[in-house]
């Protein structure tokens, strides 16, 4: 049976994080609120929670994963930024987008692309997600909350907690949250190629 927490959207309270990072780190998987929807997410090294999420949304092993950051040197530590990236996402972050960037030594493996050696990374702009990433001193493992054949993330913490409550050990309600994905963009090569459309802004990638 999952806990279930209800934290204020803007204020969030510091005990309720506390423990909900207690619980990432115990290898818990968590449904809590981002600037686009509501997602899962698991401590960064933890094989047996990834796996959980696979089994949860039904996702092969190519699926990627992204790391939710908390801000840009967070990013910095797990992808290669150049001047001319930096620039680019210090204009968009914190926002409603997904980085794919050359991923570094700091990734594990099994989040890269096989082929490219990329990660996809964000920094959300919603009170809960920042005070979870500061309390937890490094990036969610995470992906959004869209079950298997639906079209669109789910948006009501009660409905999730009923869904889900014997799969996950945690639900943050954070309110009704979006149910836009982010805009995805990737800066790998040498310029910017925005390959899905979402909630972000497209015109400031635009080449």
């Amino acid at each position: 049976m999952s806990q279930f927490f209800q934290v204020h959207p803007e204020n969030p309270q510091a005990r309720l994080i506390s423990q909900a990072v207690d619980i990432i780190r115990g290898g818990g998987v968590v449904v809590y609120p981002t600037d686009s929807a509501y997602a899962l997410g698991c401590h960064i090294g933890d094989k047996q929670a990834l796996d959980r999420i696979r089994r949860i949304r039904q996702l092969d092993d190519r699926h990627n994963f992204t790391l939710v950051c908390r801000d840009l040197s967070e990013i910095a530590t797990y992808a290669r930024v150049d001047n001319t990236v930096y620039r680019l996402l210090k204009h968009a972050t914190p926002g409603p987008y997904t980085f794919i960037l050359r991923a570094t030594s700091e990734v594990p493996r099994r989040l890269m692309h096989a082929k490219r050696k990329t990660v996809g990374l964000r920094v959300p702009d919603n009170a809960i997600a920042q005070a979870l990433l500061a309390d937890l001193g490094y990036p969610l493992m995470s992906v959004t909350l869209i079950m298997p054949g639906d079209e669109y993330p789910l948006i009501d913490p009660y409905d999730i907690r009923e869904l889900l409550e014997h799969q996950v050990d945690l639900v943050i309600d954070g309110g009704y949250c979006g149910m836009e994905p982010t805009t995805v963009v990737d800066l790998a090569d040498d310029l910017p190629v925005v390959t899905r459309q979402g909630k972000g802004d497209p015109e400031p990638f635009a080449v």
